[in-house]
């Protein structure tokens, strides 16, 4: 009996790991709270053709000098006293052949990648890992749903810009306030709605989850996407599958963050 491939299901892709240290070439306040820097360095066989894909950065403790550590079994090996805070980064652009890559930063005021970020300018330096996979989604679905905070703006903003023409996609993107909303280019049929906290902190508000319920759906099939906070996005994705019929397979709930913990991230 042959195995039936879906041509739906989304593909991963292995990439192999690999460390570079690059240097800030501009910096570029795209809102108020939501800065991209552009880096240059070695961007030799760099690949990312998952829209939701993350490098790792390297947040060097105060006095040490950014350095490029070995690859072990576990990953990237510094030396005691040396190993740097980590986040993950979607990149946002680049170009392998002119050797630069954009990366946005939400600058929320606190933690090491803000706090780097609010001060970085040209010349600053930064290490970046990987990918070391991708999750590719085909073109094959008949309509997509993006949704999540502004952490998931750079990954929600590539998907919708890749989206060929005829593709039918619906964005729910909670920010701040009207100022961190952002605009996309894009050739697909783009239905997006922004929701405010309007001053509430981020994390504490159901406005993604209640914007989705209250969004007629398209007929047919869906890729679900919703990237954030860790409980947002699974209360979005039980009401995608257990409400409005998504199929488990086709909804991907990324947990960005969650609220009152550092460096947390679950993927569902």
């Amino acid at each position: 009996m042959n195995d039936v491939i879906d041509p739906r299901a989304p593909q991963r892709v292995r990439h192999e790991t690999r460390m570079r240290l690059l240097t800030a070439t501009a910096v570029t306040d795209i809102t108020p709270l939501m800065r991209r820097i552009r880096f240059s360095g070695d961007l030799e066989g760099f690949a990312s053709p998952g829209h939701a894909d993350h490098i790792k950065a390297f947040f060097f403790p105060a006095g040490v000098e950014p350095l490029l550590p070995p690859i072990g079994p576990n990953g990237a090996e510094f030396p005691p006293g040396t190993r740097p805070e980590m986040r993950d980064y979607t990149p946002r652009y680049w170009s392998q052949e002119e050797g630069w890559i954009d990366l946005d930063f939400v600058l929320h005021g606190d933690g090491p990648a803000s706090g780097w970020a609010s001060q970085a300018v040209p010349g600053s330096t930064l290490v970046i890992g990987g990918p070391r996979g991708s999750l590719v989604t085909p073109m094959t679905f008949d309509w997509y749903l993006l949704a999540g905070d502004e952490t998931a703006l750079p990954a929600i903003g590539r998907r919708i810009e890749e989206l060929p023409a005829g593709a039918r996609v619906l964005a729910v993107i909670e920010v701040d306030s009207a100022s961190e909303e952002q605009r996309f280019q894009t050739q697909a049929d783009l239905t997006m709605t922004y929701v405010h906290r309007n001053g509430a902190p981020a994390g504490t508000t159901g406005l993604v989850l209640d914007a989705v319920k209250a969004t007629a759906f398209p007929q047919g099939t869906a890729y679900g996407y919703i990237a954030g906070e860790v409980t947002m996005a699974k209360s979005v994705r039980e009401h995608l599958t257990a409400e409005r019929g998504f199929l488990p397979e086709y909804v991907k709930a990324a947990g960005y963050w969650r609220l009152g913990v550092a460096d947390a991230h679950e993927d569902h």
